[in-house]
């Protein structure tokens, strides 16, 4: 059945659907979304609700610009919902008589009535309007899923930066069965993550009209916008730029690692800028790129090759990517070889990427090198410590403080965007060469090895701790550690897959386990200070045994890199900001990813 067989099928039955759309109220059919606009949902949009005596009022921030586009607006329940509530509402009905029915049935002034049609939408288009909110209610079943990609492009192309398209999934059967097809939720939250939106809210529910084989889920997706200008700038570059190489979503995604898990090496320079070590970014990209080159999946049109990719870089095949990190060590010909690769990245990087990410309609760098890179301090270099300074001495990168922003807190949904555009590109550049490689095989390629969840190191320590006289205790609870016992995550390795020594703490299995993936609260922070410092000292840096006290210079690489540490890594003040730069970080992963909170350690 084509699209036009199905306005037939609902031109035949006006009266009879009508009835029953107008049988339930909005905000029964629709609870998920009356919620998330009544701001009772923690959604990332800022929609608020104030009351009147008499009514209430739903409004958006920018009360100038209250625009809703009801697509299948069937009855016009919906649209005189919005209506009432005071957005300005396109109402795109393909059946004309059914939209003969619903402006009938509600003559508001705020409504504006269209009748057009998916896939094309040609009418609504041609408006040149955005919309704060585009819903779709019991329509996408009605799309084939060959045009659903399309169809989903031309909604996000109609939604404004901060605007939330909303589509509830009906399944079961339908009263014109051959029109539907199969939904689901994982079909939208795919389309979302290549066209960068986020889910903002998701909830399963019965039907209204008490069908017992009918069931709905409801899927609400936000386009972020930081009110900075910085997340549209992004989606330009990452879908729209012209792009002959992978170059400048490499140099984005490098920057994207750098802001969720080595933040702490960042410098503000000013009011609004921030500098990144060229040599931290130069680690990242070769760490990138590595399974990449060594898979021989192509990364550009042109066929000569990648200029970074020479002797060196090669040198380093059997270096293993959980090697290349703040704190490594390389010895003799690696180190030797990593220092070139390097140098060789820092400089495409700079004569790349960096010079042509621009701004719109302009010839301005968004990304700008300063310094050179600096010639290796060991001079015969047989060896290399990746400290914070040698990473500074190839030069800095400076980004803007609103870039910068939105990709600390943004990085959860913009590196799949990324990834996707990348692997897209390169399925395009390889099948120009007469390869056939699947999208899933070079997602798979472009998977960022997070460190191995071992806690190994800790777990020896604090049993040689023990079987020298030194008292261990539960970190969360006090409780004296004797023989059984677990090693925590700080912070959950769900969440933040963070292996790092001041990460890694002695528990309690039986308190391990009830904190489980849950985030500590400030109080149980607060109360264990004492016993987390007492733990570092004994188990790193005052330790009787030699061994552990190698891993004291690892522990203070480790934090600066990974925590907002702002003092001298052999200042007194050291533990005390380190434990003020967890409480930070807390408070990030709160804000950032609504982890549930964990305060009972008995």
């Amino acid at each position: 059945m084509n699209y036009d067989d199905v306005i037939s099928q609902y031109n035949s039955q006006v009266k009879e659907l009508s009835a029953r759309y107008e049988s339930v109220r909005f905000e029964d059919v629709h609870p998920c979304l009356f919620r998330f606009l009544s701001g009772i949902s923690p959604a990332k949009i800022s929609f608020a609700l104030t009351e009147s005596a008499k009514s209430t009022k739903f409004i958006t921030p920018n009360q100038n610009t209250r625009t809703t586009l009801d697509i299948g607006a069937g009855s016009g329940r919906d649209s005189a919902w919005f209506a009432q509530h005071g957005y300005d509402v396109v109402a795109v009905e393909p059946s004309p008589l059914l939209m003969e029915e619903a402006k009938e049935r509600h003559p508001h002034k705020n409504i504006h009535w269209l009748q057009d049609k998916m896939p094309d939408l040609h009418k609504t288009i041609r408006l040149g309007m955005s919309f704060d909110l585009i819903l779709l209610s019991a329509v996408w079943m009605h799309i084939q899923p060959q045009d659903r990609p399309r169809v989903f492009r031309k909604l996000v192309s109609l939604l404004k930066s901060g605007g939330v398209i909303a589509i509830s999934l009906r399944n079961g059967p339908h009263r014109i069965a051959e029109s539907t097809y199969p939904v689901s939720a994982l079909e939208l939250e795919k389309l979302a993550v290549q066209h960068g939106l986020i889910v903002a809210a998701k909830e399963n529910g019965e039907d209204r009209l008490g069908r017992q084989d009918v069931t709905w889920q409801t899927v609400l997706l936000q386009l972020p916008d930081d009110g900075t200008g910085a997340l549209p700038l992004l989606r330009q570059i990452i879908t729209k730029d012209r792009k002959s190489s992978t170059y400048k979503l490499a140099l984005l995604r490098c920057i994207v690692r750098i802001a969720d898990s080595a933040a702490g090496l960042a410098r503000f320079t000013g009011d609004d800028t921030v500098a990144i070590p060229m040599g931290l970014l130069a680690l990242f990209w070769i760490r990138m790129f590595k399974p990449l080159v060594e898979q021989d999946i192509p990364q550009a049109t042109d066929r000569r090759g990648l200029g970074f990719v020479k002797a060196p870089f090669n040198q380093l095949r059997g270096v293993s990517p959980f090697e290349l990190k703040v704190g490594g060590v390389f010895e003799g010909d690696n180190a030797w070889a990593l220092h070139r690769a390097l140098k060789d990245a820092a400089d495409t990087i700079r004569k790349m990427p960096a010079t042509y990410i621009t701004y719109p309609n302009s010839e301005e760098q968004v990304f700008k090198v300063e310094g050179r890179t600096a010639s290796h301090r060991a001079g015969s270099a047989t060896f290399t410590g990746i400290t914070s300074e040698y990473l500074w001495s190839f030069g800095e990168m400076t980004i803007p403080l609103n870039i910068w922003n939105a990709l600390v807190r943004y990085a959860h949904w913009i590196e799949p965007s990324l990834l996707f555009e990348w692997s897209e590109l390169m399925q395009q550049y390889a099948q120009s060469r007469g390869i056939d490689i699947r999208l899933d095989q070079l997602m798979n390629a472009l998977k960022w090895l997070d460190p191995e969840r071992d806690t190994s190191l800790v777990r020896t320590i604090v049993q040689n701790n023990i079987a020298d006289g030194i008292p261990a205790h539960c970190i969360w609870s006090g409780e004296a550690i004797k023989k059984t016992f677990a090693v925590d995550h700080c912070f959950p390795f769900s969440a933040y897959p963070c292996n790092d020594l001041w990460n890694l703490l002695p528990t309690k299995a039986k308190v391990n386990l009830a904190k489980s993936d849950k985030l500590v609260t400030s109080d149980t922070l607060a109360e264990a200070r004492d016993r987390m410092e007492t733990w570092w000292q004994n188990a790193y840096f005052r330790s009787e045994r030699v061994e552990n006290r190698l891993y004291a210079e690892r522990f203070r690489r480790e934090a600066l890199a990974s925590l907002p540490l702002e003092v001298d890594e052999r200042s007194d003040a050291f533990f005390e900001n380190l434990y003020e730069a967890i409480l930070l970080k807390r408070v990030f992963l709160k804000q950032n990813q609504n982890l549930p909170d964990w305060n009972d350690a008995c």
